[in-house]
């Protein structure tokens, strides 16, 4: 059975994906396994954008998001017909035809991943370009066009033995969703250290993490701009040591649920 790999530390949000899904769909009639997509108001496949942090530290995460091709799927449980089905290598097909006025297959979908054409008066969603791998794909076509190996296409089995981390981005009920994410990126806490006697920034200074029992969890050096990022942090409570060779030691009190910008902080000389 084939699923869904996507390498979220991979993704730049270039939106090709996106745009070669609309490109394949949109106003082609791929029978037995999609009717045309209209031109707007459905994204297969599309890519979701959350910036972290505060002006001048942030950072853009970027998710590509698509059917999960679940190994239970919610929408199945509630068709009549025979309306979705699965096929062999595991991609989950909502029949345009037998589909015909089954809105509930929209409402039924935990990750809103289906989608209703009113025109056609029928729910539809990402085919994986099953009609591609007929014709002897190895890939759909988002997998063929991203540029950075984002997303690929693979054996679930291999997906699990190669790559631990990976998972779904949530399980709703007993669905099992089949599409697979990894590295997903952390929160990060970032700064700007500074001399208030002279007003420049003070560069190679120690930014450092603490948690709440004092355990190492991250530092960094300030660079050229005065500037300190420390990545991969997990969301929780910590004290963040600030020290330079000729200034005082300072200690902020950080609280991190998601991108923190601590501000530009001032550090005192010694003498």
């Amino acid at each position: 059975m084939k699923a869904f790999l996507i390498d979220l530390a991979r993704c730049n949000g270039c939106h090709n994906c996106q745009i070669v899904c609309k490109d394949e769909h949109v106003d082609n009639d791929w029978a037995p396994y999609a009717a045309p997509q209209p031109d707007t108001g459905q994204f297969w496949i599309k890519v979701n954008e959350r910036v972290h942090g505060s002006t001048p530290k942030v950072r853009v995460a970027y998710t590509p998001v698509l059917c999960n091709h679940c190994a239970h799927p919610a929408c199945a449980e509630v068709a009549r017909d025979g309306a979705v089905y699965q096929r062999e290598d595991g991609l989950v097909i909502i029949d345009p035809i037998k589909a015909k006025g089954q809105r509930a297959l929209v409402d039924a979908c935990p990750y809103g991943a289906v989608y209703w054409n009113d025109e056609l008066d029928l729910p539809q969603k990402c085919t994986g370009c099953a009609h591609l791998l007929d014709e002897g794909w190895e890939v759909p076509r988002c997998v063929e066009a991203c540029a950075t190996d984002a997303l690929q296409f693979l054996e679930e089995d291999d997906i699990r033995e190669r790559f631990p981390d990976a998972a779904p981005l949530g399980d709703c009920g007993s669905c099992g969703p089949r599409t697979y994410y990894r590295r997903a990126k952390k929160p990060f806490v970032a700064g700007t250290l500074f001399d208030p006697a002279c007003q420049e920034v003070i560069v190679g200074a120690r930014a450092t993490l603490l948690d709440e029992e004092g355990v190492f969890a991250g530092e960094a050096l300030t660079d050229g701009f005065g500037d300190f990022w420390i990545e991969n942090v997990d969301e929780e409570t910590y004290a963040l040591r600030l020290e330079a060779e000729g200034y005082e030691q300072r200690e902020e009190h950080v609280v991190v649920t998601d991108g923190v910008n601590v501000g530009d902080l001032p550090l005192t000389r010694t003498n």
